[in-house]
């Protein structure tokens, strides 16, 4: 794995968003607030990469200003389009945009609010077929193809999102998502408005689609235990940042950055006799994230195994298979799962 993979689908290079701070009675700008602050990872045709991590932690302005619904403060977001050519989706004009939005598309969250509730079911997943010119007639058996792609009946084709459940209502998000058979897929936590035997099911669509399309993803999730299921390559970010990325098994078993070594001891035991009582002490002890100057490792304050190097010196994101940033990541000795 390398971030100057140059077969990956999706390479993305020093990404930005920093948002003003205006105080006062005239509004005058005081600071910035930084959402994102030089993330850069790649992602190869046909694979899932979950990204995780605390809420606020820049996980889906990432996600949204992959697809430009955000435009970046600074950085490269480079798409490799069916046709092979690369481009810079951070560079490109509004035209531009819509065209390459073509081959790129989003699952949102919550299945309830995306669905524009006056329109049935049919209409919501040939809208983006419409928006591109396709004629009533195509875009109509299109429909039908892909409800019975995701599990639904097509008789069910006109009616309104109120008729269907949490799990089916995703799956219309799912088939719109597809309708324009895109290469890249963002899915922004996708299951976690959903009961948990709903959550499998969605996750075993989203994997089979993956298989059958060749789909590329990047999933963005907070729970471990579906990043795991799911994903080939996991990144773990924090305060803006990618502290940690690598193969799925090797970031759970063996993860080089106490960041993540902290959120898999927060993860609950699937074990019945294990009591809440028994958690590390030191990893309760470490509170919420703690903001920082730019001279040292953001999770310094956080760390149980900070050292003065740490505040002084903000650590790169390294390594061969298995990248961290971290000062001490040949030293340390963290438990997995």
């Amino acid at each position: 794995m390398s971030n100057g993979a140059t077969d990956a689908l999706l390479q993305v290079r020093g990404l930005k968003k920093h948002f003003p701070v205006h105080r006062g009675l005239l509004q005058r700008q005081t600071g910035w607030i930084k959402a994102v602050d030089g993330v850069s990872f790649a992602l190869a045709q046909g694979k899932i990469l979950g990204l995780v991590g605390e809420s606020g932690c820049g996980k889906t302005t990432t996600g949204r200003m992959i697809l430009r619904a955000l435009d970046p403060t600074e950085g490269e977001i480079l798409f490799r389009q069916q046709d092979g050519q690369v481009v810079d989706m951070a560079q490109l004009g509004r035209r531009q945009v819509v065209q390459a939005r073509r081959q790129m598309q989003m699952i949102f969250q919550d299945p309830y609010s995306s669905l524009n509730p006056r329109m049935p079911v049919r209409d919501l997943i040939a809208e983006p077929l419409r928006s591109y010119g396709w004629s009533a007639r195509d875009s109509h058996a299109r429909v039908g193809e892909l409800m019975e792609r995701v599990g639904l009946d097509p008789r069910y084709a006109r009616r309104y999102p109120h008729a269907f459940s949490g799990g089916q209502r995703q799956r219309i998000g799912i088939a719109r998502a597809l309708a324009l058979s895109p290469s890249l897929i963002v899915a922004d936590e996708p299951v976690s408005a959903l009961d948990v035997s709903v959550q499998a099911q969605i996750l075993n669509l989203l994997r089979q689609l993956q298989t059958d399309l060749d789909l590329t993803l990047l999933f963005i999730a907070h729970d471990l235990s579906v990043v795991r299921y799911l994903c080939d390559e996991v990144a773990v970010m924090y305060q803006g940042r990618i502290v940690e990325q690598a193969a799925t098994e090797a970031l759970f078993t063996q993860p080089q950055h106490p960041y993540t070594a902290m959120l898999l001891e927060a993860a609950p035991a699937p074990d019945p006799h294990a009591s809440w009582m028994e958690e590390d002490e030191d990893a309760s002890e470490a509170g919420e994230p703690t903001p920082t100057d730019d001279q040292g490792c953001s999770f310094a304050p956080r760390c149980r195994y900070k050292s003065d190097l740490c505040s002084q010196q903000m650590p790169a994101l390294e390594g061969e298979s298995h990248l961290a940033a971290c000062h001490h990541k040949d030293e340390l000795e963290l438990h997995g799962v």
